[in-house]
């Protein structure tokens, strides 16, 4: 277990609270599993600390099983929206300090923020961006921020290569930053001014969104 951490209890073990969950466990957390289903309880059961089949809506349930004793919780119930709340809800008034939920539409998540939530999460929305800028451009991955803030794995553009970064100068004229470069065969790399940018090159950029998304259409 990490060390002088609370148990983070995951209430909903489908697809993405069982990831969540299993994640958590890699980094050494105690985590406490909750799902009406006895199906899902019984595939979570030999992968978390603890999985019980219990109602998650219910205060004095999850009073009961310690979820006020918790550091964290993660609410990863999606399609029933009224158990969502209730259950993020009940966390709240068991003064759970940290608490994430699940959601699957902007109204969704305000009303999760305004009966308790902490963080709001949309997976399936930020997946939707990450592929649609995979598919529509030179991006191998892409990660977007709430701050208008991206980070994107691309082919360094032709017009750079044979160039070092300083000489190139891609943050003055693009705005972005070159965080990395990964060569064909070989292990990643730190950016600095010195280094030379080749032909075939992937490289770690980071920026504003847009400016990040013009960089990434340079030939």
């Amino acid at each position: 277990m990490a060390r002088n951490s609370k148990p983070i209890i995951v209430i909903g073990l489908g697809r993405f609270g069982a990831s969540v969950g299993r994640s958590l466990m890699r980094m050494g957390h105690e985590v406490l599993g909750i799902d009406l289903s006895p199906v899902l309880v019984q595939e979570s059961a030999s992968l978390f600390t603890h999985v019980v089949e219990a109602d998650a809506t219910d205060h004095a349930t999850l009073k009961r099983l310690g979820a006020g004793d918790c550091g964290s919780a993660v609410v990863g119930i999606g399609t029933d929206m009224e158990a969502s709340l209730l259950a993020t809800m009940a966390l709240s008034d068991l003064k759970v300090p940290n608490i994430w939920a699940k959601a699957t539409s902007e109204r969704h998540g305000r009303i999760l923020e305004s009966v308790g939530a902490h963080h709001v999460v949309y997976p399936e929305a930020r997946m939707g961006e990450r592929v649609a800028h995979m598919v529509g451009g030179k991006m191998v991955d892409y990660i977007e921020f709430d701050d208008e803030f991206a980070i994107a794995y691309t082919r360094a553009p032709a017009s750079c290569a044979g160039m070092t970064l300083d000489a190139s100068a891609v943050r003055t004229r693009h705005g972005v930053t070159i965080v990395g470069i990964k060569r064909p065969r070989q292990d990643f790399t730190y950016a600095r001014p010195e280094t030379v940018i080749e032909n075939g090159d992937l490289v770690v950029v980071a920026g504003r969104i847009d400016l990040v998304e013009k960089f990434a259409a340079v030939d």
